[in-house]
């Protein structure tokens, strides 16, 4: 998945946001709180996506070869694919809408109303 391909993603789903920060990442969120990035850290890094997932998915994820905790947010249950083969398309596409329903989930009703969620 290019940047492109994960930017017009996660544009389309419901009530996001894009903003550009930490060196040039592409940092997508709803109702103000992050629940994907698409960053490319230093000279000839590889783009990396991270994004929010399930206590459950965390766990099984991180045992995954290319797929590691994400730096900062590991906390949180945040991981990073660390290469274009750690995830199919469809995966990434799968988990990242949930990392949205995820974060969406925790807003207070009065932000869903106002958001349309």
């Amino acid at each position: 998945m290019t940047r492109d391909d994960f930017d017009r993603f996660c544009g389309s789903l419901a009530a996001t946001t894009n903003v550009i920060q930490w060196g040039n990442a592409s940092v997508w969120k709803v109702g103000g709180k992050i629940f994907a990035i698409c960053s490319h850290w230093g000279a000839g890094e590889q783009q990396k996506i991270s994004f929010k997932c399930s206590d459950l998915s965390y766990t099984l994820l991180c045992e995954q070869e290319g797929i590691a905790p994400a730096p900062y947010l590991a906390r949180a249950k945040w991981v990073q694919l660390q290469n274009k083969r750690a995830m199919k398309v469809k995966d990434i596409k799968a988990y990242v809408e949930e990392a949205h329903r995820i974060v969406a989930a925790k807003l207070t009703k009065k932000q869903k109303a106002g958001l349309g969620l």
